[in-house]
C-alpha cells in the first residue's frame, strides 16, 4: 500500500490503513504486538482528529476533488456523480458534494452493504461494481477511490459511455493509488481525467494554512 502522498491530516490514508488492517485480520496474518500497534495508531489518530483542527483543514484529496468539480460545473445540483468505492475517502467526498448542493449521487462498491450505509446517509443510489458499465453514461462526474490492484474503469467502457451521452463531457477524478481508471481514458475526447498528481496544485494552495498545526499532533 502506497501512503506517500504529500500532505497533513489525510483521513483517506487512515482509511487505507484501516482497510489493510481489516483485510489482514480476515486472513489471520496480524496478531500480537502488531495488532496492539494498529489499535494504538487508530487511538492516536482519533485523538488527532477530535482534539485538533488539523483534520478539518481543507488540505484533503477529497476536498480537492470536489473543488475541481465545482470549478468545472457551475452548479453541482444539476450534476449526477458516480462514486466508486465506499471507504472513508468516498465518505468525505460525499459529504463535501452534498454540502455543495449535489443531490444526485450513485455509489458503486464491491460490497453493497457498505455502499448502502452511505446511501442512507446521503440519499444515494447503490449499484455493484459489475453494474458500472450500464450506468456510467448517466454520470457527469466520476470520482473513484478503491483498494483495487487493477483499474476498474477502462478506456473502452468510457468510450461507450461518452457515445451514449451523445458526447456530453464527463469529468473523471481518480484518487486511488494504484489507479482505478486507465490512464488512456485521458486520450478520449470529451472525457477529462484527473489523477492524484493533478490535484496537487489545489492541495498546495491550502497546505500552507496547516503548517502551524503539524506540531501539536506529534505531541499527542
Amino acid at each position: 500500500m502506497w501512503i506517500g502522498f504529500t500532505g497533513t491530516g489525510r483521513a483517506q490514508i487512515l482509511g487505507q490503513v484501516k482497510q489493510s488492517y481489516s483485510d489482514a485480520r480476515e486472513r489471520h496474518i496480524v496478531h500480537g504486538m502488531l495488532e496492539k500497534l494498529f489499535h494504538k495508531t487508530f487511538t492516536v489518530a482519533k485523538r488527532v482528529r477530535t482534539e485538533t483542527d488539523i483534520g478539518g483543514n481543507a488540505v484533503s484529496v477529497a476536498f480537492a476533488a470536489c473543488t475541481l468539480a465545482k470549478q468545472i460545473f457551475e452548479s453541482l445540483s444539476e450534476a449526477t456523480v458516480l462514486l466508486v468505492g465506499a471507504g472513508e475517502t468516498i465518505e468525505l467526498v460525499s459529504r463535501h458534494l452534498v454540502e455543495q448542493g449535489c443531490n444526485r449521487l450513485i455509489v458503486a462498491n464491491r460490497t453493497k452493504e457498505r455502499a448502502e450505509n452511505l446511501a442512507r446517509e446521503f440519499g444515494a443510489e447503490v449499484i455493484s461494481l459489475p453494474e458500472i458499465p450500464e450506468h456510467l453514461h448517466r454520470a457527469d462526474i466520476v470520482i473513484s477511490s478503491t483498494a483495487s490492484p487493477l483499474p476498474i474503469i477502462g478506456k473502452g467502457m468510457v468510450e461507450k459511455a461518452i457515445k451514449a451521452r451523445r458526447y456530453q463531457p464527463m469529468l473523471l477524478v481518480d484518487i486511488a493509488v494504484p489507479r482505478d481508471i486507465e490512464q488512456e481514458v485521458g486520450e478520449i475526447r470529451d472525457a477529462y481525467l484527473y489523477s492524484v498528481d493533478d490535484l496537487h496544485s489545489i492541495v498546495e494552495k491550502t497546505e500552507s494554512n496547516g503548517k502551524s498545526r503539524r506540531f501539536r499532533p506529534k505531541r499527542l
